[in-house]
């Protein structure tokens, strides 16, 4: 009996794919490959075109070495690495729980880290800042540079609290100079887990696929009852226009619900954002203005303190 294995090669007979010490997973490799057709009939014979060099094993070796979240997602691994990854995951929790305790209801945008100060996109996302802070919200991004520095660069110019949700990279994400308080966090889903968490509104800007990535969990998690019924607010119409056509096919098809393209607001005005954001987060939610519990030091918790005027 012949199936796929996990590496897309095939077992043969009762064989399965096992974890591998790293040490030894190269002389295990090779000498698997020193099978012959009469040792597993069923698996056809390699040519040299297809065949796995020991060089080829070392360098994929050195790939997952470099970042350790490769190895986490490349498969089984031993028990106590997948101890340590569920450790480090918890600190990357903790972590933001005790940053985040005081933010107060927030909003999210999401959006590319790409677009430049000035342009038009930028523009829209400073104003919605700044207006969103206006209302009492606190305003959370990425952290990073383009419509994420937009947008907390208008709350900050508008005097309210500005929050960055950092990721590492190999090549470093710098926060923008317009945070008030951060965190960084190691893993994607983590991160989006807390950008989602803290917020009673998404307003998603034009982004590439981390933007899209965003914007469909916090619809699925909407979708599924994960999540209350909160607004998601896309603005740009002329760079989503592709993206509201689809979703609407994706409806007429069948494979979303009739009703699903209603949970996105399009519009390319600040102001009926705002009516929207006023209606669906803070009147739908009961949400008002109140002091925020005060921190406690014995916690090492700090509150977050707006920009000075």
């Amino acid at each position: 009996m012949e199936r796929e294995s996990r590496g897309g090669g095939r077992t043969c007979g009762s064989f399965r794919s096992t974890w591998i010490p790293r040490g030894k997973a190269v002389n295990a490799v090779l000498e698997n490959a020193r099978m012959t057709p009469p040792d597993c009939p069923q698996l056809p014979q390699t040519t040299a075109e297809h065949q796995i060099s020991p060089e080829a094993i070392r360098e994929e070796e050195r790939f997952e070495l470099e970042i350790p979240e490769r190895g986490f997602l490349a498969g089984p691994r031993s028990r106590l690495h997948d101890l340590g990854t569920i450790f480090r995951v918890g600190v990357d929790f903790v972590r933001a729980f005790r940053t985040l305790h005081f933010v107060g209801p927030a909003v999210t945008i999401f959006g590319s880290a790409r677009t430049q100060p000035g342009t038009t996109y930028y523009e829209m996302a400073r104003k919605m800042g700044a207006e969103i802070a206006k209302l009492g919200f606190t305003v959370m991004t990425g952290g990073g540079p383009g419509i994420m520095e937009a947008g907390n660069r208008g709350a900050h110019e508008a005097g309210g609290r500005s929050i960055g949700i950092n990721i590492e990279l190999p090549f470093e994400q710098h926060l923008n100079p317009y945070v008030d308080r951060s965190v960084t966090m190691r893993y994607f889903f983590t991160r989006k887990t807390i950008l989602i968490k803290y917020s009673y509104a998404f307003v998603v800007l034009p982004g590439g696929a981390g933007t899209l990535d965003e914007m469909f969990e916090t619809m699925t998690l909407i979708q599924t009852g994960k999540i209350r019924n909160f607004p998601i607010i896309l603005m740009g119409k002329d760079y989503w226009q592709p993206l509201m056509d689809f979703v609407y096919h994706m409806a007429e098809s069948g494979t979303i619900s009739p009703g699903d393209p209603e949970l996105i607001f399009f519009t390319d005005d600040v102001s009926d954002a705002i009516a929207h954001l006023q209606r669906h987060a803070v009147r739908q939610f009961g949400l008002r203005r109140q002091k925020l519990p005060k921190p406690s030091a014995l916690f090492g918790e700090k509150a977050v303190a707006k920009p000075a005027t």
